[in-house]
């Protein structure tokens, strides 16, 4: 194979193979990456038309070095994902060409395989998983187009064996994908920078909540078991923000690594599914107080859920939560102070009125009722271009400016709590969400990012209250864009997302019935791992240990390549190439009549032992074999062999004819 020629077809969708590669990759890949492949492309097309010579040990060294300078400069590094994928596209077109032979071309079409795969790396939609095929299909065709030189003058032929052998394995393929063991990742890759990953972060100051509130970024989806608790309920939890230093909310140490907290259950619970999407932070979404079945998943001393490593995919996990449970009723001594924490100085308008609200206010509760009232009976305003703020920056918001959004409301009312010796943390996560009903679940996205407060009562427990609905309890009951509707700030800087046009009715219905499709492919092909797979494979099965899981596996797998073995191989099975069928036809005349052809005897050596055995129809037989060689293998073609086979059978002997049992 080494010294065979790249035929034209297989030259030809191999370019076609690489355009269909690479185009996934555009989003991510600096842009000489396609002048190169352009260049590259042209090259070996001048090469092939025999215009240009194949590049020599300098030249190809030049370019590996030049490809190597390109990635660093565009990349910072030649370490990494991103990196990584970029050499690999480099050299996937960089062997473009040296092809010489049938084996170098080869050698391109795995690269080719491989390069597709890490376009999953980026995107798993269902869009990209349909676009895939594309580009498998080519690669195929190219295979087979490089095998049969005969294809040359019918490009469309290898495509057509490339499709039914897809075809062919998609049997297969579902049983894999049903029954193959899934195994944990031997390592993990970083998420690649430019996916789409906004979201929350360990830290918190008003301007962060602000640029979530401009995205309309889906963040998870969320599937109930019974009825949806109203919006005003829903209130996902992602972590906790216990340290302020004047100007920035963030976690603390003890509760990222201190052990879960305490709490006793009550009323009844609410059972849901949540598909995350890729987020590149451990922690994951759920209603107070939440537990899950999850193995990697463990219970923190600030009552949220934490991944031992960061979501960088689709992730479905099931999650049972007791929003009416008291929460650490007894309190973490530890947690108790750092949910006092302030800074040393600063803000001195906000603690002189703490203090004062502490003497006019013995019980803590009171306290608490007393400055959700403040919030609801002053002129606050709920916005989302608050002014700026000076240093103090609890003073000027809750005396100067009183404008700002949940960050600014959970923050100050926190400083106040713990100026007033009550604990106190901001929460941060999401509220709300939008109900699908094509689906029936709740869809979550950027812009429901939310902070609220949570204080502590000895033998209460951590009791969670939301000072943005005494100022906007549009806010909470109807989502952001009802809150912010009179200054028409939602989503202002994406004017083409369709989330900002849903008054209109068919525009929206559409929205919601796609992402219901893409919801079905994240819960039912992304999601179905390890926990799914075992619970289907009971319910068919029954109890399986891994060693009748495999023999089951094995079995199926052989069953399903005999079936379609015998489908490809069925001795009744229609010969498709009409020249061959007519060939069939001519053996199976002669054989009735006594001259069979023997295994391994040629075309015309048959012809000419049948013309011997019947001399008198010898004219006939020769005048068939030669109308067949030329419409199979002239260009020109000839008589026509059906017309000849018509006459052949007209000559042959009658009784013999009429024997055909």
């Amino acid at each position: 194979m080494t010294a065979q020629p790249i035929t034209r077809i297989g030259l030809g969708w191999l370019l076609v193979a690489q355009v269909l590669v690479i185009l996934p990759h555009i989003p991510h890949l600096p842009y000489w990456i396609v002048a190169m492949w352009l260049g590259c492309a042209a090259w070996r097309v001048q090469i092939y038309r025999m215009r240009a010579r194949f590049p020599g040990a300098l030249v190809k060294a030049g370019l590996i070095l030049a490809v190597a300078l390109g990635v660093f400069f565009s990349r910072g590094t030649l370490v990494g994902l991103e990196a990584a994928v970029v050499l690999l596209v480099a050299v996937f077109i960089l062997k473009l060409v040296e092809l010489r032979s049938q084996r170098d071309a080869l050698v391109l079409i795995l690269l080719g395989f491989f390069t597709q795969v890490t376009a999953y790396l980026f995107n798993d939609g269902m869009l990209a998983a349909l676009y895939s095929l594309l580009p498998l299909c080519a690669l195929l065709a190219a295979l087979v187009g490089l095998q049969q030189s005969r294809f040359a003058a019918r490009p469309l032929v290898p495509l057509k064996a490339a499709s039914a052998l897809l075809l062919q394995a998609v049997p297969l393929m579902i049983l894999l994908f049903l029954f193959f063991p899934r195994l944990g990742p031997l390592w993990s890759l970083p998420l690649p920078n430019d996916k789409g990953v906004t979201g929350l972060s360990d830290t918190m100051s008003p301007a962060d909540i602000a640029e979530l509130s401009q995205s309309g970024e889906l963040a998870f989806r969320a599937s109930f078991e019974g009825p949806i608790p109203p919006q005003a309920q829903l209130y996902w939890r992602a972590l906790t923000l216990e340290r302020f230093d004047g100007r920035r909310w963030s976690q603390s140490l003890g509760a990222q690594h201190g052990a879960p907290a305490q709490w006793v259950r009550q009323g009844e619970p609410l059972r849901y599914s949540i598909v995350m999407q890729p987020s590149g932070r451990p922690w994951l979404f759920a209603l107070d107080v939440g537990q899950t079945p999850e193995r990697d998943v463990r219970p923190r001393a600030d009552f949220r859920l934490e991944r031992r490593r960061p979501v960088d995919r689709s992730l479905l996990y099931e999650v049972t939560s007791w929003p009416q449970a008291i929460r650490e009723p007894q309190g973490d001594p530890a947690a108790l102070r750092r949910a006092l924490q302030l800074p040393e100085g600063g803000d001195p308008r906000s603690r002189a009125w703490a203090a004062e609200l502490r003497q006019r206010h013995a019980d803590p509760q009171r306290l608490v009722d007393s400055l959700l009232s403040h919030f609801n009976r002053e002129p606050y305003v709920y916005t989302l271009r608050p002014p700026p703020l000076g240093a103090d920056s609890i003073d000027a918001f809750l005396f100067d400016s009183r404008r700002g959004f949940c960050a600014h409301y959970a923050g100050a009312m926190t400083f106040l709590l713990r100026a007033a010796g009550i604990p106190a943390r901001v929460v941060a996560g999401y509220q709300g969400g939008e109900l699908n009903p094509a689906g029936n679940y709740v869809l979550v996205h950027q812009f429901d990012a939310h902070a609220w407060v949570e204080y502590w009562l000895p033998g209460k427990g951590w009791i969670s209250v939301d000072p943005t609905f005494q100022v906007a309890p549009n806010r909470i009951e109807r989502g952001l864009e009802e809150a912010v509707a009179n200054e028409a700030s939602f989503l202002e800087g994406s004017p083409l997302s369709p989330l900002r046009y849903r008054q209109l009715a068919w525009l929206n219905q559409v929205r919601l019935a796609w992402d219901n499709v893409n919801y079905g492919w994240q819960r039912w092909v992304l999601g179905y791992q390890g926990e799914l797979q075992s619970q289907l494979a009971r319910r068919w099965f029954g109890e399986l240990d891994g060693r009748m899981l495999g023999l089951g596996l094995v079995a199926a797998g052989a069953l399903s390549m005999a079936v379609l073995a015998l489908f490809l191989f069925a001795p009744w099975r229609r010969e498709r190439d009409p020249q061959l069928r007519q060939f069939q036809r001519f053996e199976r005349l002669l054989a009735r009549h006594g001259v069979a052809r023997g295994r391994g005897e040629g075309p015309r050596d048959f012809a000419e032992r049948a013309s011997r055995e019947l001399p008198r129809q010898a004219a006939q037989i020769r005048a068939f074999l030669a109308a067949f060689e030329a419409s199979r293998y002239s260009a020109h073609g000839g008589a026509d062999p059906a017309t000849l086979l018509r006459e052949l059978r007209r000559a042959l002997p009658w009784r013999l004819r009429a024997s055909r049992g």
